[in-house]
């Protein structure tokens, strides 16, 4: 990571961008928040394109849901995941860094930057390092069956806190993976 940037990353799911919004078009919309929705939409769309899965689509109620938890971390100040009844079996990724530091596309890219050590196989035994949590967010953008994203952001006193839904949820022990 470059200079200056603080960047932490937890589990497997994603985070949202505000909510209020509406859904994403296909060209990216003048609205600043509709805007930063479609680069994120865009985003893992095109790591799916690369992978040859099926484009997501962008879902308002995944990022509502996934704005309360962004805000609820902002709050907290820290990265903590919701429980699977939390989040009704959605898939989640989580992200933190630098306030105002950082644009849509960067945050995606820091889970799609762990391609560099995902192999593919069944989940667990899909990473390089032989540590799963090395590319769980990576696995999760493209799980085969995910259909859906939705993500928001918010500012804590020092940190933006991203969270992405993702439904279907991925990373299943034992399903095939790329």
């Amino acid at each position: 990571m470059g200079k200056g940037r603080i960047a932490a990353l937890l589990g497997s799911g994603m985070v949202a961008v505000a909510a209020g919004f509406a859904a994403p078009s296909a060209a990216a919309p003048e609205d600043p928040a509709r805007n930063f929705a479609w680069e994120l939409l865009a985003a893992h769309n095109l790591e799916r394109d690369r992978m040859k899965l099926p484009r997501l689509k962008w879902s308002q109620e995944l990022a509502r849901d996934a704005q309360q938890w962004a805000g609820h971390l902002a709050g907290l100040g820290r990265m903590q995941h919701t429980t699977q009844a939390q989040r009704k079996s959605t898939g989640e990724n989580l992200w933190m860094g630098q306030a105002g530091y950082f644009t849509p596309r960067s945050m995606v890219e820091t889970f799609i930057e762990e391609r560099k050590h995902f192999r593919a196989g069944e989940f667990l035994d899909v990473s390089r390092t032989g540590r799963w949590q090395d590319v769980g967010h990576y696995t999760q953008i493209i799980w085969a069956d995910t259909r859906e994203v939705g993500c928001a952001v918010a500012r804590g006193k020092v940190n933006d806190f991203l969270v992405c839904r993702y439904r279907p949820g991925g990373n299943w022990l034992g399903r095939k993976v790329g």
